[in-house]
């Protein structure tokens, strides 16, 4: 039996679905947008069969991997919890009153934490265990507000949860990666992975393993459209896509035994 993965995009959207409280003008929201938005990786990580749960509204509008509460989110002393109020450079972004903060939770934030709490829910009952692929790209100059500064940033970050991803899904993804010819590092310059909250930490059926593509592997540097090497990493990545899944009920095998001693570095916030 072949499993369903669950590939979870939620900053590729470039929709902005309301103004309200946005003190910027259209070309400044369109700078900041333009540098966090993880370009084509709806695209990226197309796979037939798979289940998709897509955020179809910009990180910067709505951010569903923050905590809703700000006291929970570090991010947040930043401007860049659950709502942003401030762009990479410190300046101001948006007012969001206590009334425009519960409007974007309840329009925008929860829906889309119960699409995928109910993709996981099907699976469990369906499967036995659920498998969340989180989608991401990244930056491959460190934003201002980015807790690892470190350069040069790798080609691959894949990002780990102590509790939910399991060790052989880990060797094997790094494997796969490093044997496809790109720089892979773990939990650097990014960890953690998106678990639905009445999951996490408390179902170990349910797994979950980040994978982030830096934007100059697949990008013209400095721009926003496609490079020569796009559809290179597209194919590693359905092809990645399409191993996992048939090795999902063989508790991920090695490709080899070479990164199976490699220390993870504790976790960070996203």
């Amino acid at each position: 039996m072949v499993s369903n993965l669950i590939l979870h995009i939620p900053h590729a959207s470039d929709n902005i679905p309301d103004r309200a409280g946005y003190v910027v003008t259209d070309d400044r929201l369109k700078q900041e947008m333009s540098l966090l938005t993880d370009w084509y990786t709806e695209e990226l990580f197309a796979f037939e069969g798979c289940i998709r749960c897509v955020a179809d509204f910009n990180r910067v509008f709505c951010d569903v991997e923050r905590f809703a509460d700000d006291n929970r989110e570090s991010m947040s002393t930043v401007g860049m919890g659950v709502a942003y109020t401030k762009c990479d450079d410190g300046s101001e972004l948006r007012n969001v009153s206590p009334e425009l903060k519960a409007s974007i939770l309840n329009d925008y934030y929860y829906p889309h934490h119960q699409k995928l709490s109910n993709a996981v829910a099907e699976q469990l009952e369906r499967d036995g265990r659920a498998l969340i692929i989180d989608c991401h790209s990244f930056a491959n100059e460190p934003f201002n507000r980015d807790l690892d500064k470190k350069t040069p940033r790798p080609a691959i970050c894949i990002g780990t949860d102590g509790f939910h991803t399991p060790e052989g899904l880990i060797t094997f993804t790094y494997n796969y990666f490093k044997f496809a010819g790109y720089k892979v590092q773990i939990n650097t310059p990014y960890s953690g992975s998106m678990v639905p909250l009445e999951y996490y930490q408390q179902d170990n059926r349910v797994h979950s393993m980040m994978i982030e593509v830096n934007r100059d592997v697949y990008m013209v540097p400095g721009t926003n459209t496609k490079g020569r090497n796009y559809v290179k990493i597209k194919r590693a990545i359905n092809k990645y896509l399409y191993k996992v899944r048939e090795l999902m009920y063989c508790d991920y095998p090695h490709l080899s035994n070479e990164a199976s001693a490699i220390p993870l570095p504790p976790a960070r916030e996203i």
